[in-house]
């Protein structure tokens, strides 16, 4: 089980990257909608597993590899706003939540 410190900046790391790729990122992605979905902070607070949905893609596996090339971008906009709330900014390591995809296909499948 997460601790509380765990889960304050999982979600401040959450907030803060899902206004990133928002606002900041549009010339690195173009017009993909990166959702971040989940945040999971090690216990040591060093690494932050961020799961994201991308949506107005063709290919997400493309566009995951690209946010992955770009980490130490993000990282470095990420570590400008939270600076003065924590000690240590995590290394960021992405993944594809397909969980959104698989909900929509299981209703399509249980509709027939």
């Amino acid at each position: 089980m997460d601790s509380t410190r765990q889960l304050k900046v999982s979600r401040l790391v959450q907030k803060e990257l899902g206004e990133i790729f928002q606002r900041e990122t549009r010339l690195l992605f173009g017009n993909a909608l990166i959702t971040v979905t989940v945040v999971r902070v090690s216990p040591d607070l060093s690494v932050a597993r961020v799961y994201v949905s991308l949506f107005n893609v063709p290919d997400p596996k493309v566009l995951l590899k690209s946010i992955q090339e770009n980490t130490k971008e993000i990282r470095t906009k990420l570590a400008t706003r939270i600076k003065k709330q924590v000690r240590v900014i995590p290394n960021l390591v992405f993944f594809h939540d397909d969980s959104l995809d698989y909900a929509m296909r299981i209703d399509e499948l249980l509709k027939k």
